[in-house]
C-alpha cells in the first residue's frame, strides 16, 4: 500500500522510473521488494483498499463539512487517438472530445471535491460519455450507497457547484427529488434568464478549486501520462492517485501548510 501511494508522483516518470528508485533507495524499508511485474499485480489486487484509504482520509479531513462540493469531469487519455489498431483497452476505452486535448482516446473522469480541495468521490466512464450520464450514475450510486461503486463516496447533503456541462432544468429537478443532489450551474446560452456577469464570476470562483484538484491528479501525480494495459490496472492507479492526493492534503495540514501545496512537499 505504501509503495502504491508513493509511486504515482510524476517526477518518477512512470512505473519503471519509480521501480528503479524503489530498488535503489527503498530496500532498507522494503527488503522483500517484489519484482516489478509482481508489484503491479499486487497493486491491482488492492484496488478496494486504495479506495478505502482515500475515503478514510477525506473523512479525517472533514471534507464533507463544507458549504458545497465542486463537481467536474475531465479527460484522461490512455493512448494516442490517431494510432491504428484496437489498443490494449479495446472495449473499455473509446474516443471522445476534450477542450483541453481535442480528440483523445481514454476515459472521462468525474471528480467531486470539498471547498479546500480534498477529493470526496470519483468515477469514470468511456471518453465519449457526456457529463450528465456520469453525474446520474454518480448521484444514484451515492444515494443508494452502492457497494459496487465505493469510489463515489458518501453524499454531504450540500449543493454541487458544476459547470455548463451539467446543465438541464429537468435533470436538476430529477437529481434533487430522487437523489437529494442539488446542482448549481450556469444556464445554457439560449436560456431566457441568463445569469448576470457578477453571478457568473462568483460561481467561477467557487469552481476554481476543482480545476486545481484535476491539475494535481493529471500533472503532479502523473495521471495524464498513464498508459495502462488493463482496466484493473487503470482503476487501481487512479484510486492510488486519489488516495495520494488526500494523503498529501492530510500531511500538509499536519505540517501547518496550505492543503494543496504539493510542489515542494517532498524533499530529495
Amino acid at each position: 500500500m505504501t509503495l502504491a501511494l508513493f509511486g504515482p508522483w510524476a517526477r518518477f516518470g512512470g512505473e519503471r522510473g519509480f521501480y528503479r528508485y524503489a530498488a535503489r533507495h527503498l530496500r532498507g524499508a522494503f527488503p522483500r521488494l517484489p519484482a516489478r511485474a509482481q508489484l503491479n499485480r499486487l497493486l491491482r489486487a488492492e484496488h478496494a483498499a486504495l479506495v478505502a484509504v482515500g475515503q478514510a482520509l477525506a473523512e479525517t479531513l472533514g471534507a464533507r463539512g463544507g458549504a458545497y462540493e465542486a463537481l467536474d469531469a475531465t479527460a484522461v487519455r490512455v493512448r494516442n487517438a490517431k494510432r491504428g489498431g484496437a489498443g490494449w483497452l479495446a472495449g473499455a476505452a473509446d474516443i471522445g472530445w476534450s477542450n483541453r486535448l481535442g480528440w483523445y482516446e481514454g476515459f472521462h473522469l468525474l471528480v467531486s471535491a470539498s471547498p479546500d480541495g480534498v477529493v470526496t468521490g470519483f468515477g469514470f466512464g468511456l471518453a465519449s460519455t457526456k457529463d450528465q450520464p456520469l453525474a446520474e450514475t454518480f448521484f444514484a450510486a451515492r444515494h443508494a450507497a452502492d457497494p459496487r461503486l465505493p469510489s463515489v463516496g458518501r453524499p454531504s447533503g450540500e449543493p454541487y457547484v458544476a459547470d455548463g456541462g451539467f446543465v438541464g432544468a429537468d435533470l436538476h429537478r430529477h437529481w434533487r427529488a430522487d437523489y437529494g443532489a442539488q446542482v448549481i450551474c450556469p444556464p445554457g446560452r439560449t436560456a431566457r434568464q441568463p445569469w448576470p456577469a457578477a453571478l457568473r464570476r462568483w460561481h467561477s470562483g467557487l469552481r476554481q478549486i476543482i480545476e486545481t484538484v484535476n491539475d494535481a491528479l493529471l500533472l503532479t501525480f502523473g495521471l495524464d501520462a498513464e498508459r495502462p494495459h488493463a482496466l484493473g490496472g487503470f482503476q487501481a492507479r487512479l484510486a492510488a492517485r486519489v488516495a495520494l492526493h488526500n494523503f498529501c492534503c492530510w500531511l500538509n495540514r499536519h505540517l501547518g501548510r496550505p492543503l494543496l501545496a504539493f510542489a515542494d512537499l517532498l524533499g530529495w
